[in-house]
């Protein structure tokens, strides 16, 4: 059997496609970010140094973002999670996001299309804490418009990042005719064509 080492070197340039080994290296390192570069290699059947240049690749194109421990909310003293949904004021946008980036009681935040703007999850310690938040901080920012807060009673699935080859071959949607998107708020589009 032959072992070209061509597979060994890491795809070109900042945007280059990841191939299978770069996929591989990924898995593994979301089993376990503390792995070693020489059982990393060992595993993914390329040599030390070639496993050492992908990864130092993934890290340097931005692929890899960062190591840190994962935590468990509930066992660190975060207890109760919830989910915000907040309605912005039409040219409010960049003072919204500048605002709520600098509060450390936000896990996530997203910009959503649909009834609401803007989705966040965050963490309290108890329910009060919850509603704390959402009444006494966010609701109060003149950039909001509405706030919905939804309790989270279980956290059946969180992963730590998905790569594309977790995902199975599906029947497109649109061929099954289930999907249905909600058009953006007004004045959505214009905001983000400004880079608001």
């Amino acid at each position: 059997m032959s072992t070209s080492r061509a597979s060994d070197s890491p795809p070109a340039g900042r945007n280059a496609a990841l191939d299978d080994v770069s996929y591989r290296i990924l898995d593994l390192m979301r089993e376990n970010g503390r792995i070693s570069i020489a059982a990393l290699a060992e595993r993914v059947g390329i040599s030390r140094s070639s496993a050492y240049a992908r990864v130092e690749s993934l890290v340097e194109s931005g692929v890899i973002t960062g190591f840190s421990a994962r935590i468990d909310p509930s066992r660190a003293g975060l207890s109760v999670c919830a989910l915000v949904f907040v309605t912005v004021l039409p040219q409010s946008w960049a003072s919204f996001r500048e605002k709520i980036t600098e509060m450390p009681d936000i896990e996530y935040c997203a910009i959503t299309t649909g009834e609401h703007d803007a989705m966040m999850l965050v963490r309290a310690t108890d329910v009060s804490g919850i509603h704390t938040f959402t009444t006494g901080v966010i609701a109060t920012l003149p950039e909001v418009r509405t706030v919905v807060s939804v309790v989270v009673l279980d956290e059946v699935v969180r992963r730590p990042y998905l790569l594309p080859p977790d995902l199975p071959e599906r029947e497109s949607a649109a061929q099954l005719g289930m999907t249905r998107w909600t058009p953006a708020a007004e004045g959505r589009d214009a905001m983000a064509a400004r880079g608001e």
